[in-house]
């Protein structure tokens, strides 16, 4: 995090990134003293609800976040950046995008938890688009010509208001990560009671063990002592009405409905309660640990991996078959998961897998079997794609 004395006094000269956070009500123009430099400008958790035409300067740029800004309006000066490759608006108060305010180059758009009812035709022309992030807004429909979207590789749509199954999308050549619950089109009745309902009370939760965009998960013992389920328990507490993937009530659902499965993480019991949505699940043994990395800036939606990090073709192939496995298992119950990935999935000494975290997952029952049938193909890409990360560390 940088200030705006250091700006000021020149002491960030020649810097490629700029983070700041500093209630700015104005986007301070000595910014453009980096214009030679600057490739990463991040203004996120500001007060901002415009930018300046001078932006234009910023001609090296090539990632821009303004979220948790009181934007209502998508600021097209940003389509004048000739490099801009990535913008970030999630959670501000955006609810107009125009024509014409996409730059060149852009392939990887968030526009998360905004207010957006409608979405211009030239987005169908950003024909670089690799990541598209549009979940929690007011979207009743989606260009037609997103078909045109030949490089899209992951969509969030969840938590919209789309009344008709979107499939001038189910076609595109790349797309593999998709999450789309929590829209009218795919409105489901269904209450899943796999597993029985508990207050809150029942249990204490200990320390965290990892958090994702839908909540957290903890350790967790129970108040008093039970036979009706395992001693050592996690519980996922999750966050508030809406996430980067979607509702949290419909990845609570989701997950129910996958039900048991020995390399998916089990869930035990929930909890819904006033503000209060939780799952009890298994604790994974410790000597479980991550099979990669989130996808980074550079790589968009392909995982990263720690350096130096390998596996042996052995490995490799034990894992992959469990994964099919794991992949067959959810679409036998209807579910897409949405984020299948390394870095989703745990791994141990002797290859053997678990597979978790369900935020962009959707139920798809409701959906005609020519849909489901391209729902299923969506992530049988991503599966490809996990089989092809792991080979990118094969020892062999």
């Amino acid at each position: 995090m940088h200030t705006l004395a250091q700006l000021t006094s020149g002491e960030l000269q020649g810097i490629t990134r700029l983070q700041l956070s500093d209630n700015l009500t104005e986007f301070p123009l000595e910014i453009l003293s980096l214009a030679d430099s600057l490739e990463i400008l991040d203004l996120s958790n500001n007060q901002l609800t415009t930018l300046p035409e001078e932006i234009t300067q910023l001609t090296k740029l090539k990632i821009f976040f303004a979220s948790n800004n009181p934007f209502t309006v998508f600021p097209d000066v940003l389509a004048t950046l000739p490099n801009l490759e990535m913008i970030g608006f999630k959670s501000c108060n955006i609810k107009h995008v125009a024509e014409n305010v996409f730059p060149p180059k852009l392939r990887w758009l968030i526009l998360t938890d905004n207010q957006v009812d409608a979405l211009p035709n030239t987005l169908g022309e950003c024909h670089l688009m690799q990541k598209l992030a549009l979940a929690g807004n007011n979207l009743t429909t989606l260009p037609s010509n997103l078909s045109q979207l030949h490089n899209l590789e992951l969509l969030r749509i969840s938590a919209n208001q789309l009344v008709e199954c979107p499939e001038q999308l189910f076609d595109l050549p790349k797309l593999a990560w998709f999450a789309f619950a929590g829209n009218p089109f795919c409105k489901s009745d269904l209450k899943v009671k796999s597993v029985p309902s508990i207050a809150s009370s029942s249990y204490t939760l200990e320390k965290v063990l990892g958090q994702g965009a839908s909540g957290v998960i903890s350790k967790a013992h129970w108040n008093n002592e039970t036979t009706d389920f395992p001693k050592d328990i996690a519980v996922k507490v999750f966050k508030g009405e809406v996430t980067s993937d979607g509702y949290p009530e419909d990845e609570l659902q989701a997950c129910l409905k996958v039900g048991n499965h020995p390399s998916v993480v089990q869930s035990l019991a929930q909890v819904s309660e006033d503000n209060y949505l939780a799952l009890i699940m298994n604790l994974i043994p410790a000597h479980y640990k991550n099979l990669g990395l989130p996808p980074s800036l550079e790589s968009c939606t392909r995982d990263t991996f720690p350096e130096g990090f390998t596996l042996s073709l052995e490995h490799i192939n034990k894992m992959t078959n469990e994964m099919r496995n794991v992949f067959n298992h959810l679409h036998d119950n209807q579910v897409c998961h949405g984020d299948l990935y390394a870095h989703n999935t745990l791994f141990d000494a002797d290859a053997n897998i678990i597979f978790g975290d369900f935020g962009a997952a959707s139920m798809y029952h409701m959906l005609n079997d020519d849909q489901q049938t391209k729902i299923k193909a969506i992530e049988e890409r991503a599966l490809n794609y996990f089989i092809d990360d792991l080979m990118s560390v094969c020892a062999n």
